[in-house]
């Protein structure tokens, strides 16, 4: 884009040729570099009052021109190609060791096993994308318990074999770090997220502790994509609230929005899906609302800031009011786990497969 033609004024109506060269005013370039990071970052959604205005013959809209549409093609090709790259998304290499040493066990707990499955994100990927390729046609899969009772031991072991792994001592030159950080986050949320089920009596805990460790899947697609993200894009951004603003209005669109269309590309249940891809919006309710909340009090909890205003409407939405959510707050950080099960503390033999539904 010529760096100029933003700023000439728009031909009259009685030169109708030029109005197709003429650019609007508001528009701002979208090529915008630091370091050239973000030389090919998408063009940032307008709002309507910042829209091109239409041609003063009364013509409609012009189609978007080719650099335009490029972008675009750009922008879907970027984040196509960082959906392939989590094929291979590692899990901790303990976690892995772990549930692989559970699973070989002659007599197998089922508790166990789904204990295993939830310490690690790529874990719990792998189990509920294989249990709802094995349930096709059946009621969709969106916990760890009854992915588990769906699968067989020898399996788990082999799914688990298979998976890449990572270490904080050994970092890999794709990911670097980033599974490290990710992990903590998403184990944060997931435990802040089961406190505030059991201050409310949340019925689906199972599927929150799945939907809470998934959450900001959307996240690492967004980080492969695009090499400045998160620190070029977030930049200024203190809360998840103006993170989120800027993700939409750098990049058009939002971790929320894109790890929901992965969840759904894995070929997860709606129910996590939507969950995911709701999660950062200011009228979240139902599940979305406690991973919403969950994923504030485990910023907070990690020292970082977020809105008190955000969170105590947010806390309103699942049912906790200013006393409750100061409890929770409080006893958070040094509260240990109070999950219960919602499955049988059954063993099964390896070879016994146990079908159940999802709950």
């Amino acid at each position: 884009m010529n760096a100029t033609a933003s700023k000439s004024k728009p031909k009259t109506a009685s030169k109708p040729k030029s109005s197709t060269t003429a650019k609007p005013s508001a528009r701002k370039p979208s090529s915008r570099s630091t370091n050239g990071a973000s030389a090919s970052r998408p063009a940032p959604s307008r709002s309507p009052s910042q829209s091109p205005s239409p041609a003063s013959n009364g013509a409609s809209a012009a189609v978007p021109a080719p650099a335009e549409r490029h972008q675009n093609e750009g922008h879907g090709r970027r984040l196509t190609l960082a959906f392939e790259a989590l094929e291979a998304f590692p899990a901790l290499a303990e976690s892995r060791d772990r549930l692989i040493s559970v699973v070989s066990k002659e007599h197998v707990a089922t508790a166990d096993v789904v204990t295993a499955v939830e310490s690690d994100v790529a874990l719990i990927i792998a189990v509920l994308r294989l249990a709802n390729q094995a349930n096709d046609g059946r009621a969709r899969v969106d916990t760890a318990v009854a992915a588990v009772e769906l699968l067989t031991p020898q399996t788990v072991q082999g799914l688990a074999g298979r998976l890449r792994t990572f270490d904080f001592f050994e970092r890999s030159s794709v990911w670097e770090a980033a599974p490290e950080r990710f992990r903590l986050h998403a184990l944060a949320t997931q435990h802040a997220a089961d406190r505030i089920a059991a201050e409310v009596g949340f019925e689906h805990r199972d599927r929150l502790t799945a939907t809470s460790l998934l959450h900001d899947i959307g996240k690492l697609v967004l980080l492969h994509a695009y090499p400045g993200y998160p620190s070029q894009v977030h930049r200024g951004a203190r809360t998840p609230e103006e993170r989120i603003h800027q993700e939409r209005r750098e990049l058009g669109v939002d971790h929320a929005l894109v790890g929901g269309v992965l969840a759904r590309r894995w070929g997860l249940p709606a129910t996590i899906a939507s969950t995911i891809e709701r999660h950062h919006n200011t009228d979240a309710d139902g599940e979305a609302a406690f991973v919403r909340l969950a994923d504030m009090l485990a910023h907070y909890e990690q020292g970082a800031p977020v809105s008190p205003a955000e969170m105590l409407r947010t806390a309103r939405m699942v049912g906790l009011g200013p006393a409750e959510l100061r409890r929770v707050m409080y006893e958070l950080p040094s509260a240990p786990s109070q999950r219960r099960r919602q499955a049988p503390h059954h063993q099964f033999r390896h070879g016994h497969p146990r079908v159940c539904g999802a709950e």
